[in-house]
């Protein structure tokens, strides 16, 4: 009885990645205005309807595999040790986070230079980066109540900030050097105050 609902949560996950990675692959072919919803159901072999319960549009479908990253994120920010000052959690999340998705991912990489080539996905994109300020916020201010609001969010703002840096560094430089060791320098210089 207990493995029907794990059943059926696999399949829907794999449904949804699925979806999500030939939405991808698709707009990365044709481009993301080449794409219809239709096409990335057809893609991954399910109805246009199926698609609906999954994402609102094409868009959220490219981004899908960034959303699972950004959750894993937050998730193992929430699993370090509480004895880590919040600046020191953050740096070893993410360089956690590198190990788990090897960079570069293939995926990962046509997604970035999607991104660049279209409004509709960097508008998408940023407020996912605003609700992911919002949920690293709530977690730095739960590991250390003394903090405040106001550096917990200056903190995930500026860690953010930071990543961005380094991805868009990273990027210009044709993945000369390697993305978690950039990443992880630009964060060892930072210094944000409290933390």
């Amino acid at each position: 009885m207990e493995t029907l609902p794990t059943l059926r949560e696999h399949k829907k996950a794999v449904t949804r990645r699925s979806l999500a990675a030939a939405a991808l692959r698709l707009a990365v072919e044709r481009g993301l205005d080449g794409v219809t919803v239709e096409d990335i159901a057809d893609e991954a072999g399910v109805s246009r309807r199926t698609f609906s319960n999954y994402f609102t549009g094409k868009e959220d479908a490219v981004l899908a595999a960034e959303r699972e990253r950004t959750r894993a994120l937050v998730a193992l920010l929430e699993a370090r040790p509480a004895r880590e000052r919040p600046w020191q959690a953050l740096r070893a999340a993410t360089a956690e986070r590198y190990r788990a998705w090897p960079v570069p991912d293939v995926e990962w990489t046509a997604q970035l230079r999607l991104l660049r080539r279209h409004p509709s996905l960097l508008a998408r994109q940023a407020a996912d980066q605003v609700a992911l300020e919002r949920d690293l916020t709530a977690v730095l201010a739960a590991r250390e109540p003394g903090l405040g609001e106001d550096v917990a969010r200056l903190t995930a703002a500026t860690f953010l900030a930071t990543v961005r840096t380094g991805i868009a560094l990273w990027l210009e430089s044709a993945g000369t050097r390697p993305l978690p060791e950039l990443v992880d320098g630009l964060l060892g210089r930072v210094r944000v105050e409290g933390t």
